[in-house]
């Protein structure tokens, strides 16, 4: 009988799934299908972990005796949380704010099971270069930004606009390995 792997993975996000199968840790999609909106007043990093736990205790539902890994990647500019666009108008207006400047990229991770609850994040600051209103239709347009945090993805096409990283690059594209091995591995779970 084939053994299953040894954790759950509360997402649906394709970038999630290639990054933990580029470091070689085995896993199962549950996917939580959950409201993500941040409290008033909440701040980004508070907001990125608590959707991962409550992702995380989504899922549990239905694999109770499972280890379940869940995530949340949240971008910030000025303090105001970007999340995915509601429509094209919305994506466009992110984009002119991320336009220029630096703003934080933040992913909550909840590593959950039985016996314990590991919640933390990592923060990555992301310099953008002026984006021109043509360029931003043409990003727009072509549909990469639409279920994307802050509306762009690091590793397509708004890759041409990234200046400078500050801390983890694979935390922008939405989720932080190093630090997920690191709880994986404390938690005994690889």
């Amino acid at each position: 009988m084939p053994q299953r792997p040894p954790i759950i993975l509360a997402s649906a996000s394709p970038r999630r799934q290639q990054l933990l199968r580029s470091v070689g840790v085995e896993f199962e999609v549950r996917a939580a299908d959950i409201p993500e909106l941040p409290h008033v007043g909440e701040a980004p990093v508070q907001f990125a972990e608590r959707m991962a736990c409550e992702k995380a205790h989504a899922v549990q539902q239905w694999v109770p005796s499972r280890v379940i890994l869940a995530a949340d990647t949240v971008v910030a500019v000025a303090s105001e949380i970007l999340g995915k666009p509601a429509d094209p108008e919305d994506a466009s207006r992110m984009l002119r704010l991320l336009s220029g400047r630096t703003h934080e990229v933040t992913t909550g991770v909840c590593l959950l099971s039985n016996g314990f609850e590991d919640v933390r994040s990592e923060s990555t600051r992301v310099v953008f270069s002026p984006i021109s209103e043509n360029e931003i239709r043409e990003y727009i347009a072509g549909g990469e930004p639409m279920d994307k945090a802050g509306a762009y993805a690091i590793q397509g096409g708004a890759a041409k606009w990234v200046v400078n990283v500050e801390g983890d690059y694979n935390n922008v594209v939405g989720l932080p390995v190093d630090l997920v091995l690191r709880m994986l591995r404390e938690r005994a779970v690889i």
